[in-house]
């Protein structure tokens, strides 16, 4: 095989993961977290043997999801920098929370399937201490606030999420009350409590509801005359 060759099949096979798991995105959501993994290959344009062969389970698949999520969404917003610190702290909470609370669903199953990569739970935190750093060196809020308090904001902002209200007024509405908190007060905050968690994830709390789903079940053999794209 070629060089060429062989960066034309990697450049294949990175489209058809790109393909399948922004078509996962859109099942989940649209059809609900029973979804089956052939309706992904259809939506997807892919054959149900490349789904399988790219992920061994439905769990797999959540994980890859919601880390697709978290890297083409929510990352970038979160590094935009302009010259006002405030609203970049700002904005970034409105992104984060606006782009989850529109996933309702492969939130409930990220959580379901503990499919919140530690890595980028610890790089998105990094991104919001350095905004943080920022809006505090301009005296624009609580000296005292740490990182995993944004994170609770997050959280929190999303537990008043709910089906009867798909355009999420209510996220955007008690956000905006939670990040009122975050300017400068005359007294402090109580201190964090000394063995919290330092990277809470940005999902949502168990309180919130999660749809049931079947468990995971292993990958099937591939039936014959599967087409093995």
């Amino acid at each position: 095989m070629t060089a060429t060759r062989g960066r034309g099949l990697r450049s294949d096979a990175a489209r058809n993961h790109e393909r399948i798991v922004v078509a996962a995105g859109h099942a989940f959501e649209e059809a609900g977290p029973e979804v089956t993994l052939e309706e992904v290959a259809r939506r997807a344009g892919v054959g149900v043997a490349t789904v399988y062969r790219r992920f061994r389970s439905r769990d797999q698949l959540v994980r890859a999801v919601f880390a697709h999520l978290l890297t083409t969404e929510i990352e970038p917003a979160v590094a935009v920098e302009t010259g006002d610190p405030w609203r970049d702290l700002v904005g970034s909470l409105e992104a984060t929370v606006g782009v989850l609370a529109g996933r309702r669903v492969i939130l409930a199953l990220a959580r379901e399937t503990d499919a919140v990569d530690v890595e980028s739970v610890h790089r998105y935190v990094r991104s919001m201490d350095r905004l943080l750093r920022r809006a505090a060196a301009a005296g624009l809020v609580r000296p005292e606030l740490q990182g995993r308090d944004l994170a609770a904001v997050v959280v929190m902002a999303l537990a008043t999420a709910h089906p009867g209200d798909p355009e999420g007024a209510g996220p955007r509405r008690y956000l905006a009350l939670l990040v009122d908190g975050l300017r400068p007060a005359p007294a402090p905050l109580p201190p964090a409590p000394a063995h919290a968690p330092s990277h809470a994830p940005p999902h949502a709390p168990p309180s919130a509801p999660a749809p049931a789903r079947s468990p995971s079940a292993p990958a099937p053999r591939r039936r014959p005359g599967a087409d093995p794209r």
